[in-house]
């Protein structure tokens, strides 16, 4: 009797169930096993070894591999928050533009520290306390800040413009041979492009609340937190942005390894701000390294999970049928396969890492320019992935006070329809051998 229908159906229920089990708070560390557990079961292979042989072995390679990467980059943006250094670089991009740019402020300064490596969490914790002054000064309703924040920091400057030391840009280099700097010409059209129109849509969306006569109301937190920023005292800013132009020109025009890059930032930060860790260095370096472990276990396992998918007898028909979806086009596949497992998983990187993992050398097999599968691949994973249970999304719906009726309609156009769109301009481009 075929079992093709049940092995099928039991990897697209595992995917909801991980997706419903994410929404509703639960961790990673419980979903992924029993959803691997799930998918062994109706694939009829035996759990406990799919556990132990399969499951574990992925995600301790994918953890063994990735380690230095997350761990660097989460110090390195511990570092510039406690040091008040992201703080100085987002005041300074803030006052220099003015509230009469509000949208385009708030978009910049998130685009400078994501691009210059700092973790796009600690971001939107330091970006909000003076994107929440500069929308006061600006009169411009609360609820469209996330979608400003979202553009800077979990969009182009993450994945398009080659150079970035952000997870989503280094991990097809290990999978296609690629450097950061990728497809460069094809990642700027393309980063510009999403720029562009997110800045056009966000402006547009400002001028309607403005007709609809919205105002800012703030919380009591949001004026405890402008209170406290007024007589802040912050590094100097152009000492602020040192770090994260070593890191990037390191990696864009020596092209040293992306850690050794992220590790020069870290001891040039400590060296440059030392005065200002010296009474929590200790804390400030933990703080971090417990941050990095979150953020690479939740994608290993999900890695893990995808192994165990492999696996499966019925992987191959999946992968026939998104070709036949995808009408032979390689960067279509891989455009297809990476949204749905970064919109399943809601993460960039953990969707990234499943698809590469599982799918790389059927892509490379396709004759395809590897930097040009390195950029589509990075550019793809950031579309889907803002869904509403990504965790990215719902920590910046907290830090800003909002809630998802309140915000969600623009961070999904911005980060969903846009960037989705940037993708699809890429495999045009891509396509017409621009690289």
């Amino acid at each position: 009797m075929d079992n093709t229908p049940v092995m099928i159906f039991g990897i697209i229920f595992a995917f909801v169930l991980l997706a419903y089990m994410c929404m509703k708070g639960w961790s990673v560390f419980i979903s992924a096993p029993i959803c691997a557990i799930i998918v062994s079961i109706t694939s009829g292979m035996n759990p406990l070894t799919s556990i132990t042989d399969t499951f574990l072995s992925g995600t301790g390679n994918y953890l063994a591999q990735w380690f230095g990467l997350f761990m660097l980059g989460a110090l390195f943006g511990k570092i510039m928050e406690a040091s008040g250094a992201a703080a100085s670089i987002a005041r300074s991009v803030t006052e220099l533009i003015g509230p009469q740019n509000a949208v385009l402020a708030v978009i910049l300064a998130t685009s400078v520290m994501t691009y210059g490596g700092i973790s796009l969490f600690v971001v939107v914790f330091v970006v909000y306390p003076f994107a929440v002054d500069l929308f006061k000064e600006a009169d411009l309703p609360k609820r469209l800040l996330p979608g400003c924040i979202a553009t800077g920091a979990f969009s182009y400057t993450a994945m398009a413009i080659p150079g970035s030391p952000q997870n989503q840009n280094i991990i097809p280099t290990n999978y296609f041979g690629t450097d950061p700097t990728a497809a460069p010409v094809l990642g700027c059209i393309v980063a510009i492009y999403i720029l562009v129109v997110s800045v056009l849509y966000m402006n547009h969306r400002a001028n309607q609340a403005r007709k609809n006569q919205e105002h800012f109301v703030a919380s009591e937190k949001d004026l405890a937190i402008m209170e406290s920023t007024k007589n802040m005292s912050l590094p100097n800013a152009w000492l602020s942005i040192l770090p994260l132009l070593v890191v990037v020109c390191t990696i864009i025009f020596v092209k040293w390894n992306t850690m050794v890059c992220l590790l020069l930032g870290v001891l040039l930060a400590t060296l440059l701000f030392f005065p200002r860790l010296k009474g929590c260095m200790r804390e400030t370096f933990n703080q971090g390294a417990a941050n990095s472990m979150t953020a690479i276990m939740n994608t290993s396992l999900t890695v893990g999970m995808g192994n165990v998918i492999q696996a499966s007898a019925a992987f191959t028909i999946i992968c026939n049928a998104i070709d036949t979806l995808s009408s032979g086009n390689g960067l279509i596949y891989e455009f297809i396969s990476v949204n749905i497992l970064a919109g399943v998983t809601g993460s960039a990187s953990g969707g990234l890492s499943i698809a590469l993992e599982t799918l790389s050398e059927r892509l490379l097999a396709t004759g395809l320019n590897p930097e040009i599968l390195h950029r589509v691949a990075s550019i793809s994973a950031n579309g889907l992935d803002s869904m509403p249970w990504c965790g990215a999304v719902m920590t910046m719906f907290a830090v800003c006070g909002v809630t998802h009726k309140d915000s969600y309609r623009d961070v999904a156009v911005v980060n969903i329809a846009i960037t989705a769109s940037g993708a699809i301009l890429a495999i045009i481009l891509g396509s017409m051998g621009v690289c």
